[in-house]
């Protein structure tokens, strides 16, 4: 499994990998429906993956979302990389707006409440995200935008 999320690491820091963004989403989001959100390619590299249910800011239909995400206890942390691209991606912008929402890990859904963490919370979580993904650190090197990171509370 640590080949797994060393390769995983190596693959996520390569600039072609953005270029290849939607085909790895699409994928992403057929294995979910197939397994019931028991598979993601994220999760099958060895990383903590979840789906994200969240309503759209302006139509209120659910969204579903394959993320990575890295636990804080008994909270979830997210970070609104967009693979280090210009913008926030949307999903950022519908949890901020809707912050009810569910997530599903391995199959097992739960209700959680998200919150937008601060400039000063963000600096002071930004190393324990690093350690599990670092390639976070390129996605922000990639971007002259920050990086939008959440705090997901079970409710």
């Amino acid at each position: 499994m640590e080949l797994m999320r060393k390769a995983a690491r190596w693959t996520a820091a390569q600039p072609w990998l953005t270029r290849i963004r939607p085909a790895v989403l699409r994928v992403d989001k057929v294995l979910y429906r197939l397994t019931k959100g028991r598979v993601t390619l994220v999760g099958i590299a060895g990383m903590p993956s979840l789906i994200l249910r969240v309503r759209g800011r302006k139509t209120g239909t659910p969204r579903d979302v394959p993320l990575l995400y890295v636990p804080d206890g008994d909270d979830i942390l997210l970070v609104g990389s967009n693979w280090g691209g210009p913008g926030h991606p949307v999903w950022t912008l519908n949890l901020a707006a809707n912050p009810d929402a569910t997530v599903n890990i391995k199959g097992r859904t739960r209700a959680v409440r998200a919150r937008l963490l601060s400039d000063d919370e963000r600096t002071d979580i930004w190393p324990h995200l690093v350690r599990t993904w670092p390639a976070y650190d390129t996605y922000q090197s990639k971007t002259s935008r920050d990086l939008k990171v959440f705090r997901l509370t079970p409710r």
